[in-house]
């Protein structure tokens, strides 16, 4: 088997291939800078918390639609999930529960309902797609409804990019110099549950977050820039896409948890070998002396 049997061929003679490989670079785009942002205001989990508040609506729409239609999962997981947040923050300012055990008790109740609502209405089979999705099964009209949704993404922080960096370090100088933080604040919410609708038909719910959260701590791990932290989660994300769709199509593996363990290796290989790494830290490089 030659070099290009094993790179190239699989995307040179499927379309199927080809349209899962441009469905995961465009997820990088959108999810790795978002990924970035969630983890560098300490939003991690509630990141994995939001992929599992839009399973009610995203399988409402599946049920309505008859079949993996990104349009009516998109729009039935962005009203859940956007209510799953408007409705945390809500609890968080009334009662005296913080923001992030409101999120895990809605989020919670959220996904208990989704997997009610699939097993009442549906089948298992039904339910595996909705969990898990199928990024072979992407079709043209999902194809750019992704690229939308990542053009948008990256349009929108371009134009927030400056608030959203001073409302992550210093949101009390953000306050004092007249902006509106809950406003950048929701509007970062709104693209985080987009990125995830995105990721919908692709990685399914339950590993929607996956190139969000996992191409960023690669990113720390070897920048402390953020433009450079951006491009590096970016970087991961298409990398492991691409080697995940390769390793899948010989191995005959699940694409989704393929390409989800592809990034999980190189976040493992950053631990060792990155600058703030393991390695780094037991084996420290000699001072340099006069």
């Amino acid at each position: 088997m030659t070099i290009y049997d094993i790179f190239l061929a699989p995307f040179a003679d499927y379309g199927f291939m080809r349209r899962a490989l441009i469905a995961c670079l465009c997820l990088g785009l959108g999810s790795g800078p978002i990924g970035v942002f969630l983890m560098l205001r300490r939003m991690s989990l509630m990141g994995d918390a939001m992929s599992h508040a839009v399973l009610p609506g995203a399988a409402i729409g599946y049920l309505i639609a008859g079949s993996l239609s990104l349009t009516a999962m998109g729009l039935g997981g962005l009203v859940a999930g956007l209510s799953v947040a408007l409705l945390s923050g809500l609890v968080s300012r009334m009662t005296v529960l913080q923001e992030d055990a409101s999120f895990a008790s809605f989020y919670l109740t959220s996904l208990a309902l989704g997997v009610l609502i699939v097993s009442l209405r549906g089948s298992n089979i039904d339910l595996l797609h909705v969990l898990f999705g199928t990024i072979l099964a992407i079709d043209a009209p999902a194809l750019y409804q992704i690229g939308a949704i990542t053009s948008v993404t990256l349009l929108a922080l371009a134009i927030i990019y400056r608030p959203l960096v001073m409302e992550c370090f210093d949101p009390g100088f953000l306050r004092a110099v007249g902006g509106r933080g809950p406003v950048y604040h929701f509007l970062f919410l709104l693209l985080v549950v987009l990125n995830l609708v995105a990721s919908f038909q692709a990685l399914g719910t339950l590993m929607a977050v996956g190139l969000m959260m996992l191409p960023a701590a690669v990113a720390q791990l070897w920048s402390r820039s953020l433009p450079a932290m951006m491009a590096i989660a970016t970087a991961t994300a298409a990398v492991s896409g691409y080697i995940g769709l390769i390793a899948s199509y010989h191995l005959e593996f699940a694409s989704g948890p393929t390409i989800i363990i592809t990034a999980s290796l190189i976040y493992g290989f950053s631990i060792l070998f990155a600058p703030s790494g393991l390695a780094r830290r037991f084996f420290p490089r000699p001072h340099l002396r006069g």
